[in-house]
């Protein structure tokens, strides 16, 4: 079964997304499954995990639409309230209702304070999801937030977490280990953790020479806590889905068959238990 760890989707007629502006223009429209499905089938993908995209209810619900009306939806990673424990644990009763549901993610990156995911509030909330065996996604695009997602990690060992895009890597003109850092240095300690894994997505947005930072990410973790994901349609800014999709399976080319097996499939159902 291959697994697309991380899609989108959004109706900008129906839930409101207030980071899309005029900045990222070709994206400010509507996403629906029905453009990207024969995308993924042309792909061969089998089952896709759909990742909040707004800290919303609203949001969360239209993705549970999605999931019930196709079987090709593996998972749905919703938004739930973690500056308030209470409402963290009814809306996990509410989404639990829905048996697609594997994780949870807040935009931490979209928080002007950087040690949001250190507050009191939070890391409650997040045990509380531990305790519902439901995964958290971690987003961030600052060395700040790795640092609060090993901290998370050491905290709570029962709480599986997935740190998105590989914790969002400085590539680019990048090359030599120096200027890799403190990026390199981060992964390897959540790799440390065995609660911990990561994906190969949102790459090609950020930047080239990735196949360092893949590399790296692929011997901290090994292959069997790397989940593939096609980000889509914010990687539409770099490609198609089938451009996306030959990357990583570039970045992949020298895993063994059983390895790739994991990173574009296996991987995703341990860390979210799918079906």
């Amino acid at each position: 079964m291959t697994v697309d760890a991380h899609l989108h989707l959004w109706d900008l007629e129906k839930v409101a997304y207030p980071w899309l502006t005029d900045a990222l223009a070709p994206i400010n429209r509507t996403f629906a499954f029905a453009e990207v499905e024969p995308q993924l089938r042309a792909e061969g993908v089998d089952g896709a995990v759909l990742v909040q995209a707004a800290n919303s209810v609203e949001d969360s619900e239209a993705m549970f639409a999605v999931a019930a009306s196709s079987p090709l939806v593996a998972g749905v990673v919703a938004w739930v309230d973690l500056l308030d424990p209470a409402a963290t644990a009814a809306q996990l009763e509410t989404w639990s209702a829905h048996p697609g549901f594997v994780g949870v993610r807040h935009l931490i990156h979209d928080e002007p304070d950087a040690d949001w995911l250190a507050r009191d509030a939070v890391r409650r909330s997040l045990a509380v999801v531990a305790v519902h065996g439901i995964a958290f996604d971690v987003i961030g695009v600052l060395p700040r937030h790795l640092e609060l997602a090993v901290s998370l990690a050491e905290e709570q060992p029962e709480l599986r977490i997935v740190v998105d895009h590989l914790g969002t890597p400085p590539a680019g003109s990048a090359s030599s280990a120096a200027e890799r850092e403190p990026w390199a240095s981060l992964m390897t300690a959540l790799a440390a953790h065995p609660n911990v894994s990561t994906k190969l997505s949102g790459l090609t947005t950020i930047g080239d020479h990735l196949q360092p930072y893949a590399d790296h990410a692929l011997d901290a973790f090994g292959a069997s806590r790397v989940l593939f994901g096609g980000d889509w349609p914010v990687s539409t800014l770099a490609g198609t889905y089938a451009e996306t999709t030959a990357v990583a399976r570039a970045l992949t080319a020298g895993l063994s068959e059983q390895e790739r097996t994991d990173v574009f499939g296996g991987a995703a159902r341990r860390a979210y238990r799918l079906g």
